[in-house]
């Protein structure tokens, strides 16, 4: 396979895929990203996920995969659970879909033949991967077999996220370029509230201290203002 120029970005919208999808603009001529509507219970999260590839101009596609969420129910697809707090003693937490990472790149990686595209891009992280046992690099490398031999058709599955934790994901979007863009204009909240989310849920605790423990070269600092009570970045 020669150097690849295109890829396609599994694309949820939150911090990681969008840090990434950015990340693939900068590494690809041609990106693609591709979301998934499996009934999931913030629909926000596709709006969202249409914005920011509008404003961006990148290519967006959104597949039904409805079939998902009669499959596998559990808290992110059903108004009466409530998403775990605290990961259980046992066993995965109520959010984790079962086959959600293997069908999204399956599908993935299905378009992407059809296009003549080799490289999947997605935003799963070992370091902090919540208990869910489809964001380990094993799974990872696993499926890209699998799928390559599956359809004859070499696939490389790209996780530039896999061995740095949300610290260093938030120091990413910054050399990107992006960091406000992750901040004010991504959906990460398992209860659906954009930007800095509810702070509560686990995805917002984690997303919150991987930016109040960054600290490279130029600080962070937040500094409410007191007329407008909104958060000003600043360099030092």
């Amino acid at each position: 396979m020669s150097k690849p120029t295109k890829a396609v970005v599994v694309f949820s919208e939150g911090q990681d895929s969008t840090t990434c999808l950015f990340w693939a603009k900068k590494k690809y001529e041609e990106v693609i990203a591709l979301s998934f509507d499996y009934g999931q219970k913030h629909s926000d999260e596709l709006i969202c996920a249409k914005e920011i590839c509008k404003k961006y101009g990148v290519e967006h596609y959104i597949l039904d995969m409805a079939l998902l969420n009669q499959l596998a129910p559990n808290s992110l697809t059903r108004a009466d659970i409530e998403v775990d707090k605290e990961a259980p003693e046992t066993g995965t937490p109520n959010s984790f879909v079962d086959g959600r990472n293997m069908l999204f790149l399956t599908f993935a990686a299905v378009f992407a033949k059809q296009r003549d595209i080799h490289v999947l891009v997605t935003g799963v992280s070992q370091s902090d991967f919540s208990g869910y046992p489809d964001c380990r690099h094993v799974f990872i490398t696993s499926l890209e077999t699998t799928l390559t031999l599956a359809m004859d058709y070499e696939f490389e599955v790209i996780t530039p996220l896999m061995w740095i934790d949300k610290k260093e994901t938030w120091k990413m979007a910054d050399d990107l370029g992006v960091f406000d863009v992750i901040r004010q204009e991504t959906l990460t909240c398992y209860n659906g509230v954009r930007g800095d989310g509810c702070g509560d849920c686990p995805a917002c605790r984690l997303r919150r201290r991987g930016m109040e423990g960054l600290s490279f070269g130029a600080k962070v600092r937040k500094n409410k203002c007191q007329c407008h009570m909104v958060n000003i970045r600043t360099f030092v």
